[in-house]
This record gives C-alpha cells, sequence and structure tokens, in this order.
C-alpha cells in the first residue's frame, strides 16, 4: 500500500447533506442520464444552470450542495474557473480547481504519490461570484419599487412644473417638486401610476404597477424642492411622482419549495404582452401575506381543457409545464422568473408547490 507523506486537498470539502425531503437517494436518482462528470464554470453560468447540467430538478441545488436555508443566506463561494465535480455514489456535488483530480488522489497518472504542498488561493470578490438565477433579467426589478400599494403614491412627493413652461422633461433638465422631505437623501426614482391589479379569484384590489419614468437628484431643498433629472427612460411631465431610490441584491436567493401549500394566479406578464417564456418576469396574485418569500420555487399549471365524450363533458387533468423562481416580494403581489417551460406561459396560469 502506497503512502502518501502529505496530502493537502485543494478542493472544497463535500457539505454535509442537509436534512430536507430529498434523501441522498432521492438526489442520486434525479443525476440526468447523460450528466458529466465534471463542469467548468465560465462567466455567465448560474447555479441553477449548473445543476441543471447535472440533476434533472435544478432547483434542488440546494439539497445537491448539501445546503439549507439555515446555513447559506449569500451563495458566494463559486466563481469562473472553478471545476464542479459529480459524486456519483452520494449525488452531491464539490468544488475544486483546475488539476483538482490528481490532488485529490494524491496519485500521478503515472501511479508514483504525489507530495503537495500548501498553498495561497486567492480567490475573487464575491462580485464576481456565479449567481442562483440570471441577475441581468431581475435587475430592472431589484432597483424599483414596481409594486405600489393602492394608496401609495397619493401623498409622495410631486413634479409640478419646470423653467420656461417645459411641458416635457429629460435628461439634465431641472424640474421642481412640492413636498419633498429634506431627511431622506437626495436621490429618487420618478413613476407614474400604471395598470391595477385586480385579484382574479376575489375581485380585490392587489396594488398598482407604477411605470418607471427614471431618477432624480435634489440640487436644493425647500419648499418647492428643485431636482436634476439624472437618467430619463421615458417622458416625464408635470404631475409625476417621486419614490426613493431602492436596492436589492441579485445573487442571495436559495431556492427551495413553500413551506405552506400556494394555489397563486399569473395575473400580468411584464411588458404588457398576453404570454411570457424563459426568462420573462411576470406577476403573482400571492405575496408575503400569504406567505411566498423570496427564493421560492412554484410549478407552473395550464388548466385541463374540457373535452366531449359520448355526449358527456370531462375536464382533463392541469397540465404541469414549467417553473418559476420568486425574487421579489411585496405584501399582496409577487414578480416571478420563469426558469424553465415547454409552453408559453398565459395570463391565469396557476403556480403551485412543485
Amino acid at each position: 500500500m502506497r503512502k502518501i507523506i502529505s496530502l493537502i486537498f485543494f478542493i472544497l470539502p463535500v457539505l454535509a447533506f442537509a436534512a430536507g425531503s430529498d434523501s441522498p437517494s432521492d438526489i442520486r436518482l434525479n443525476i440526468r442520464n447523460d450528466a458529466p462528470d465534471r463542469h467548468i464554470v465560465v462567466k455567465g453560468d448560474t447555479l441553477w444552470d449548473i445543476s441543471g447540467t447535472f440533476f434533472k430538478d435544478p432547483w434542488k441545488w440546494p439539497h445537491i450542495w448539501g445546503l439549507n436555508k439555515d446555513t447559506i443566506k449569500d451563495p458566494h463561494w463559486i466563481y469562473p474557473g472553478d471545476v464542479i465535480f459529480l459524486d456519483r455514489n452520494s449525488g452531491t456535488l464539490h468544488i475544486g480547481q483546475p488539476g483538482a483530480e490528481v490532488a485529490a488522489s494524491g496519485v500521478s497518472d503515472a501511479g508514483n504519490t504525489v507530495k503537495l504542498s500548501p498553498e495561497v488561493h486567492i480567490y475573487p470578490s464575491s462580485h464576481d461570484a456565479i449567481s442562483s438565477i440570471p441577475a441581468s433579467a431581475i435587475a430592472p426589478f431589484l432597483t424599483r419599487p414596481l409594486i405600489i400599494e393602492a394608496d401609495g403614491l397619493k401623498n409622495a412627493p410631486t413634479l409640478i412644473g419646470a423653467r420656461e413652461g417645459r411641458v416635457i422633461l429629460g435628461n439634465d433638465d431641472t424640474a421642481f417638486v412640492k413636498n419633498l422631505p429634506a431627511d431622506k437623501g437626495d436621490q429618487w426614482q420618478i413613476y407614474r401610476p400604471g395598470k391595477t391589479f385586480i385579484d382574479p379569484d376575489t375581485g380585490e384590489v392587489l396594488g398598482i404597477e407604477a411605470i418607471y419614468l427614471g431618477n432624480a437628484e435634489v440640487t436644493r431643498f425647500a419648499d418647492v424642492s428643485t431636482v436634476k433629472i439624472t437618467n430619463a427612460v421615458e417622458e416625464i411631465n408635470a404631475g409625476d411622482r417621486l419614490v426613493l431610490h431602492s436596492e436589492d441584491e441579485a445573487s442571495s436567493y436559495l431556492p427551495r419549495a413553500p413551506e405552506n401549500k400556494i394555489s397563486a394566479r399569473v395575473i400580468s406578464i411584464y411588458g404588457g404582452v398576453s404570454q411570457g417564456g424563459q426568462n420573462t418576469v411576470i406577476t403573482l396574485n400571492k405575496g408575503e401575506r400569504d406567505g411566498l418569500e423570496k427564493g421560492h420555487v412554484l410549478a407552473l399549471y395550464r388548466k385541463g381543457e374540457v373535452v366531449k365524450s359520448d355526449g358527456q363533458k370531462y375536464t382533463l387533468p392541469d397540465e404541469r409545464y414549467g417553473l418559476v423562481f420568486v425574487f421579489r416580494v411585496f405584501n399582496k403581489v409577487s414578480y416571478a422568473l420563469i426558469m424553465e417551460t415547454r409552453l408559453p406561459v398565459q395570463l391565469l396560469d396557476n403556480g403551485k408547490n412543485p
């Protein structure tokens, strides 16, 4: 038996399998038939994509990596250049670096014992880390409120005009605002009330989707404050409202099934279209008060058609056809990203526990 004199792994250790609904045997059965033994991470990969390379249910990557929501809040531990290895026996993944196969075994290709010495490894900042889902697809929805309570804009600071009687404002224009508080900072966003969301099942008003118009910076606070338009994406007019700048993180989501039973409806597809595909953002008629949280994954269902046979009507079973990832939650509604779908997502389709 060869004696390995010194062996220092620079593969990160396989994390202990998290307690959850999926046992190790379940995860092993979930391995794709065409799964590779390893994958080299490249820029643009996501944890969802990487897990989907190896497993049939990529949204279960916390189980696949041996994680749970109590042990990890911010998955900044996978970077471009890392090598992902599949352990087919345990049905889990672990991370290494190029050449890690030799380091793990301590044996070279020639069969000789290899002595390894400790090394200093420099890792990139968390800004280079791989995100859970495509960050670019949801970024605009993290930096803008978008959903406002029914009366949320009623008392918001209001743009009342501009110099020389200008009606339409754009980049670098100066505008004047009433009711602008001096203790909330100088960075604001400009909105106009848009679509009102109505619950299709109860008729309740769920909120208003505010139309984002641009950003403004306060140059002078007063009874009538002065602001400069720093970024205009649409025409800005008198009567438009100001809302405090907001920001969230795009990479710290741990996908998981809801703990409670959820049955939601698709009430809007962003862009005002009637159908959506992969990486499209949709609005659901359920929110924080219903138990939805950031990171929850829901399965999409299409209501079964009604068919006739021998003069009788039969309702076919609802058809499951995709998955969505909830990434921003308001009180009564939520935004979700379509991660997988084999049919066009339509208004009033259902989102349920996967």
